[in-house]
């Protein structure tokens, strides 16, 4: 499973980006934030399992499951000129990732190379 978060001023970003690799997208499932998750249904049409709001604990619910060992990587665009409310679970999602050694995609760069790591691992190259 891979998560998809966006702050608000980066949802769009994430959107053309998944967009472009719809066809990967499609195929493995995605769990994301609940308003990322209705942009990515609404506008690219993928299946995704939306968690509460990332301010509401949705952040920290994807943290769990990456402890759990249900996240096999993560991508959140984040936007590092806006100060985020919740920034202590935004802290809480990163530090688990490093804890538990999970890929983790906060621009457009990282992210393609998360894809390109994933589709290898499942034979699309």
């Amino acid at each position: 499973m891979i998560a998809l978060i966006a702050h608000d001023k980066k949802k769009l970003d994430l959107a053309l980006f998944v967009q472009k690799h719809a066809d990967f997208f499609r195929l493995v499932p995605c769990v994301a934030t609940y308003s990322t998750g209705q942009i990515l249904r609404d506008k690219v049409g993928i299946q995704v399992e939306q968690v509460a709001h990332g301010p509401d604990g949705g952040d920290l619910i994807i943290g769990g499951r990456i402890a759990m060992g249900q996240v096999q990587a993560v991508i959140f665009f984040r936007d590092p000129l806006t100060a985020q409310p919740h920034e202590p679970d935004v802290s809480a999602l990163l530090r688990v990732c490093d804890v538990h050694n999970i890929p983790l995609a906060t621009n457009l760069g990282t992210a393609e190379a998360i894809v390109d790591w994933m589709k290898e691992q499942l034979g699309q190259e």
